[in-house]
């Protein structure tokens, strides 16, 4: 296997090359070192490919395992406790796990034990090594990996996907690389006059509806 293609999110590839570039020639070395071909091993039951042999998302993944752990990079678990009120949640977030199951307690909240797991972290850089379902690479980057850095345990995320031409010789559902982040076109926003934000900044103080999201500037 080798890298083909990279996209770089502010500035992320650039900021390893320059303070941990030894861990970014450990991953181009681990990537091009594993054989597809041996883990051509997959016998298709789909009905439009019966019987045809694929690349095994099993394999590869044990061929990826080996070769990160060999190099010291280990599986991280990251705990914490959450609870039905998300104003206590927000105020937890950055606590010890201890702290936040007192705080929850001594707010008469039921505390629920959580976690966030990743493949592969060694000097603050989580790596996840996604060939399963594309639904899957939205958890990895906006929970696992977002987790991770919000908890000031990583300084980097990095996310290991198939490219077009290989996933086209894996099963059905498979994510790849130009699905998940060629660039889209921007989306044309309706023209808001003052009046209309007069409007809307009364219906959110009036409670009559709440934004979906905070935008920080």
């Amino acid at each position: 296997m080798r890298v083909v293609a990279h996209y770089s999110h502010l500035n992320g590839k650039e900021f390893l090359l320059v303070h941990r570039k030894h861990l970014w020639e450990e991953v181009v070395a681990v990537i091009e070192a594993v054989d597809a071909e041996a883990c051509r091993t997959k016998r298709s039951e789909e009905r439009t490919r019966k019987d045809r042999m694929l690349y095994s998302p099993k394999d590869i993944n044990s061929m990826m395992k080996a070769g990160f752990n060999s190099r010291g990079w280990e599986q991280r678990r990251h705990q914490f406790w959450v609870t039905s009120d998300e104003n206590i949640v927000r105020k937890i977030i950055n606590l010890p796990e201890k702290q936040q199951k007192a705080v929850i307690q001594a707010a008469n909240r039921e505390p629920i034990s959580s976690y966030n797991q990743t493949d592969f972290v060694k000097e603050r850089v989580a790596i996840e090594v996604q060939m399963g379902k594309y639904a899957f690479v939205a958890h990895d980057l906006f929970v696992k990996h977002m987790a991770f850095f919000v908890s000031d345990e990583i300084d980097v995320g990095i996310e290991i996907l198939p490219m077009k031409e290989m996933e086209q010789q894996m099963s059905s559902g498979v994510p790849y690389f130009k699905q998940v982040y060629l660039p889209k076109p921007p989306i044309q926003s309706p023209s808001i006059n003052s009046r209309s934000c007069d409007e809307i900044r009364h219906n959110i103080e009036a409670g009559l509806f709440k934004p979906l999201c905070r935008i920080v500037g």
